[in-house]
């Protein structure tokens, strides 16, 4: 296979209203754009001829109107997570080629934006299997430097999926799935730099790379938030695991449960403590009374965890209490870094006593507190 990247010159300072199908057609029709190729765009042209470019006065409102979530900060840098769903500094509010003064918004739907332009692109070349690619340079996690990625992809698969194919010994692949929209924005990346003002460029040579994969659209790259492991930084973590009043259904997988209790335990304060997890529905009926709005979380939870403390002499039982809040609140961060729900009040009334008597605990066993546990809504917490 060869593979051909080759840069399109020439394209003027793109402002607002600007066609970019029209711009890029006499450089595609010199180099002979053929069925099967694909056109690399940057983001910075699409969001420059869509009118995404906004005064430069106050960044940080910018970024923050583009952001649906911090996922890390550290002094001036921020990681955060966009309504598209990507994860990127700044929400992708850019300073960079641009006029000074003012700053460039990413495209409101890029995978929308590479329909439309390689809609246009085929009609005016006149060919049927055109390929479109909106790129842009991202970070990464445990990797220095950036690289290009697909924001939004038309004619072309985003996921080539190999699972189930032998690999050259023979073996099935269970988990591989290619990112060949991001692979093809990385390699167009290589002609299209920064400092170069060449925002596009034709990649030939990947026709039939693909087997029978259909064409999809980028956002299909984006990991979903319950899938992701680093959905956060431990310390954003920390200041969003917030109680919510709404639970979304279906059941927890209790290993996530168990591994959220256990790393409770671990950080716990001193004192001996247990959390006791109640899955059936009767168990749960039994503690119906910690629960008294028709409403409450409790009454609809797959699962909920009573926080219990054992007598220890030395121990008050006002520093039992204090440390209580503790082990719930470790608890709860660690339910909401894998993508858990909890609702807890510890304002509410909390009968201890019929509490110890519902899960036939024993006397040197003291309820401190319930957690109700479930799955995020949809639409987020």
């Amino acid at each position: 296979m060869t593979i051909e990247l080759i840069p399109l010159e020439g394209l003027p300072e793109i402002g607002p209203g600007d066609d970019l199908a029209a711009l890029l057609e006499p450089s595609l029709a010199k180099h002979g754009a053929s069925d099967g190729d694909i056109v690399a765009v940057t983001q910075k042209i699409v969001s420059k001829a869509e009118g995404r470019v906004v005064p430069g006065e106050d960044r940080a409102a910018w970024v923050a109107r583009e952001s649906v979530a911090v996922v890390a900060r550290r002094g001036d840098l921020l990681i955060t997570r966009t309504r598209h769903g990507f994860v990127c500094a700044n929400a992708g509010v850019d300073a960079s080629n641009v006029r000074e003064g003012f700053l460039t918004l990413l495209p409101e739907d890029p995978d929308a934006s590479a329909e439309r332009l390689q809609k246009e692109l085929s009609s005016r070349l006149a060919l049927a299997r055109l390929g479109v690619v909106i790129t842009d340079t991202f970070g990464r996690p445990w990797r220095e430097g950036v690289v290009d990625v697909a924001l939004g992809c038309a004619g072309l698969p985003s996921l080539v999926d190999l699972r189930g194919t032998l690999d050259d010994h023979g073996r099935e692949l269970e988990t591989t799935l290619v990112a060949f929209a991001d692979a093809v924005a990385a390699a167009s990346g290589l002609v299209m730099t920064k400092t170069a003002r060449v925002p596009a460029a034709l990649v030939r040579g990947l026709d039939g790379s693909t087997g029978d994969a259909p064409p999809g659209p980028a956002r299909d790259l984006v990991r979903r938030p319950e899938d992701d492991l680093f959905r956060e930084s431990a310390l954003v973590a920390v200041s969003s695991a917030r109680s919510s009043d709404v639970l979304g259904p279906g059941e927890v997988p209790r290993d996530i449960v168990e591994s959220a209790v256990a790393a409770a335990c671990a950080a716990a304060p001193p004192g001996d403590w247990s959390i006791v997890a109640v899955d059936s529905a009767a168990a749960r009926r039994r503690l119906v009374h910690s629960a008294p709005a028709a409403g409450h979380p409790l009454r609809t939870a797959p699962t909920v965890l009573v926080v219990c403390a054992r007598t220890v002499p030395e121990i008050s039982e006002r520093s039992t209490l204090l440390s209580a809040g503790a082990v719930i609140r470790g608890l709860a961060v660690a339910l909401h870094t894998q993508g858990v729900v909890w609702s807890w009040d510890p304002n509410e009334p909390f009968d201890a006593e019929s509490t110890r008597e519902a899960l036939a605990l024993g006397e040197d066993w003291h309820p401190l507190g319930i957690v109700a546990v479930g799955r995020m809504p949809k639409g987020g917490a």
